[in-house]
C-alpha cells in the first residue's frame, strides 16, 4: 500500500495527504562574536549554515555583539531574531568586535523564551557567558571548534600562552553536550588532547556564488594580467598566523621562473604593509565580498595557500569551486578534499621546499594548471549547505532524544514527537 497517495476522507472534495515524517521545527539559539556584514570566514559560513537552517524551517534567534554603525544590517532573510550586546573592537581588527559577557541577560531572556538547543560558534566572552547560561537553565549546548587559537599565540609573541588557551578551550567545549570539527584529522588531534563529544561535520561551499562562470576578462586586464598570464591568488586575513612570508617566497620563485606571473591578494588585516613590502608588484584588492569575491576567485588561475594553522579554512573549498588549482598544505580543508596532482597539489605540512617547488611547477606548467583546474569543481559539488544543514540537524535532533528521553515535554517550549 502506497501511504503517501491522497486518501479520501469524509468527502470527495477533502482529501488529506500522509506524508513522509518529519522533524518538527526546532528552536535554535545561535551564540556568535561575529557574523556580516563583517568578513571573515567564520562570519560567511555561520550565516550559510544559518541560511540553510531557515530554509529547514527552524526558528532561529541569533546572539552577537552589536556592530557599528547601527549594529542591526543583516544580510540573512527574515525572520532573524536577534539579541545584540555590548561589544569592544578587537585590538588590531578594529572591524571585528568582541562580545562582552552577558549571562544573566542570557538567562532571563532564555527563561522566558526558552530554546530548543543553545549552539555556541565561537570560544570568547559572549560565549563562554552563553554557555554558562545554558548549562544554568539546564539546555542542550553544541559547539563550534572553528579557531586554533592556541596555535596562534606563537605567532603574536605570546607563545607562553599556548598551554593556558589551550586547556581554557578544552574546559570550555567539554563543558558542551557536543562539539563540532570540520575534519577526521582535526577530531584525532583533540581527542588526543583530551576533548570529548566530538562529532565531524565538514563545512559546506555554495557552488552556486563560487563557479567558473564568474570568470571577467576586464577583471583580469586591471590586474594587468591577459588570457595567457598566470594570476596566483590568495584570499584570507592578513596577518602573521596566515604564514604569508611563505607566500611572498612563493610568489617570487614563481615569477622568477615566469615573468608574466601575476599575484592577486584578497583580504585584509595588520599585516597588509609587510606583505605589500615584500611583494611590492603583488595587486593588493582589499577585503571582498558577495559578487565581487566570486569574480576575484573566478578570474585567477591558481590559488595559493600556506596557512598551517586553519582548523578547516573555508577558502579552500571556495577556491576549488570556483575552478582553482590549489597549492596547499596537505592539512585542514585541503587534506580532505584534494586528490594531489589530480585535483590540487599538496605538500607535506611544514615542508617550505616541497611548496616552493609545486608553485614553480604552477608558474610554468600551463597544462598542468589546465588538467588541475578541470577537476577541482568536483572536489566539493557534494558540499552543499543543504546537506550541511541536515546533517547538524539530526546532530540536534539526536542530542534531544539523549536529553529528553521519552518526556520531551520536560524541556521543549512545547511538546514535540521525535518519531
Amino acid at each position: 500500500m502506497n501511504t503517501d497517495a491522497p486518501t479520501p476522507l469524509l468527502s470527495d472534495d477533502l482529501l488529506v495527504e500522509h506524508l513522509s515524517a518529519r522533524h518538527p521545527p526546532l528552536r535554535l539559539a545561535v551564540v556568535t562574536e561575529t557574523y556580516p556584514p563583517e568578513i571573515n570566514g567564520v562570519a560567511r559560513t555561520l550565516a550559510r549554515l544559518v541560511h540553510s537552517l531557515q530554509d529547514l524551517g527552524h526558528d532561529v534567534q541569533l546572539i552577537r555583539p552589536r556592530q557599528p554603525p547601527d549594529g542591526r544590517h543583516i544580510t540573512q532573510q527574515e525572520p532573524l531574531e536577534q539579541i545584540l550586546v555590548r561589544g569592544l573592537p578587537i585590538p588590531r581588527y578594529p572591524h571585528l568586535r568582541m562580545g562582552l559577557p552577558a549571562k544573566n541577560a542570557l538567562v532571563k531572556h532564555w527563561s522566558l523564551q526558552r530554546p530548543d538547543v543553545v549552539h555556541i560558534a565561537t570560544q570568547g566572552p559572549l560565549g563562554w557567558s552563553a554557555l554558562q547560561a545554558a548549562r544554568k537553565l539546564r539546555l542542550p549546548i553544541s559547539t563550534d571548534f572553528r579557531t586554533n587559537f592556541d596555535a596562534y599565540s606563537k605567532h603574536y609573541g605570546i607563545a607562553w600562552l599556548q598551554r593556558p588557551i589551550a586547556a581554557y578551550l578544552r574546559k570550555f567545549h567539554n563543558l558542551a553536550d557536543c562539539t563540532t570539527v570540520p575534519t577526521e584529522a582535526l577530531r584525532a588531534a583533540l581527542v588526543a588532547n583530551r576533548f570529548e563529544r566530538l562529532k565531524v561535520i565538514a563545512r559546506g561551499v555554495d557552488v552556486a556564488s563560487f563557479n567558473p562562470s564568474f570568470r571577467d576578462a576586464a577583471l583580469r586586464a586591471s590586474w594587468g594580467a591577459g588570457e595567457q598570464d598566470c594570476v596566483a591568488l590568495y584570499v584570507g586575513r592578513l596577518a602573521a598566523e596566515k604564514n604569508l612570508g611563505l607566500l611572498a617566497r612563493a610568489f617570487q620563485s614563481m615569477k622568477a621562473a615566469n615573468p608574466r606571473v601575476r599575484l592577486v591578494v584578497v583580504g585584509d588585516g595588520p599585516a597588509r604593509e609587510e606583505l605589500q613590502a615584500n611583494c611590492f608588484d603583488a595587486k593588493l584588492c582589499g577585503s571582498q565580498s558577495g559578487q565581487a569575491l566570486a569574480r576575484h576567485y573566478a578570474s585567477a588561475d591558481c590559488f595559493v595557500f600556506p596557512s598551517l594553522t586553519e582548523t578547516y579554512g573555508n577558502v579552500t573549498p571556495e577556491a576549488l569551486a570556483s575552478g582553482l588549482a590549489v597549492l596547499a598544505f596537505d592539512h585542514a580543508a585541503a587534506s580532505d578534499l584534494i586528490c594531489s596532482g589530480r585535483n590540487g597539489l599538496l605538500a607535506p605540512v611544514g615542508d617550505e621546499a616541497s611548496f616552493l617547488r609545486m608553485a614553480v611547477h604552477l608558474a610554468t606548467d600551463p597544462t598542468l594548471i589546465q588538467q588541475v583546474r578541470q577537476q577541482a569543481v568536483t572536489a566539493v559539488a557534494e558540499r552543499s549547505w543543504s546537506q550541511i544543514a541536515s546533517q547538524v540537524e539530526t546532530m540536534w535532533i539526536d542530542l534531544l532524544k539523549s536529553r529528553l528521553g521519552s518526556h520531551p515535554e520536560k524541556y521543549a517550549r512545547t511538546p514535540v514527537s521525535f518519531a
